[in-house]
């Protein structure tokens, strides 16, 4: 090879894998069991399909790789579109691939995870009442702030995508 072929070839590989910072469930168990037993209270009630798309609009948003990877492919595995994943990042463009009742979902999603902005809106609160009931919202505003929880444990133990398996749990 000469050596123009071997810069190439370098540079046509995958970047190496970082380890995670921490293995923060192997530290803190209670904690980790803790976090399984409310995501499961959370999960409860809701639409399969749109609680994952609640949890991949969370995770773009708070940068975490290894949710975006695990819900991407739990979404994909319980019937999400590929197109509609895709097009979750710029779902303010792309309002025509969601109904009305998720768009209200991923409007209330970004208010409470983004709370740098100081509240969630009572127009966008308002919006998720109406198609959502007490019960039903109560638990959506539960799955928000539950996988908002995991994307810090993700973000900040840096937490390695590429190797969930539908289904499992992280």
């Amino acid at each position: 090879m000469t050596t123009n072929e071997n810069i190439t070839a370098a540079s046509d590989a995958f970047a190496p894998e970082e380890a995670p910072r921490l293995e923060w469930a192997k530290h803190a168990p209670e904690v980790w069991k803790a976090m399984l037993r409310l995501e499961k209270a959370a999960n409860q009630g809701l639409d399969p399909k749109l609680r994952e798309l609640v949890k991949i609009r969370t995770s773009q948003l708070n940068h975490c790789a290894f949710c975006l990877d695990m819900h991407t492919k739990d979404a994909l595995a319980a019937g999400e579109s590929v197109e509609r994943i895709v097009q979750l990042s710029a779902w303010e463009e792309s309002r025509h691939f969601y109904t009305e009742r998720e768009l209200a979902a991923i409007e209330l999603t970004e208010a409470v995870t983004v709370l740098t902005d100081g509240f969630v809106p009572d127009e966008v609160y308002g919006k998720a009442a109406k198609y959502f009931d007490e019960a039903e919202l109560a638990q959506l505003i539960a799955a928000i702030t539950v996988i908002n929880a995991w994307n810090r444990f993700g973000v900040t133990c840096r937490l390695t995508p590429g190797h969930y398996t539908p289904g499992q749990h992280a």
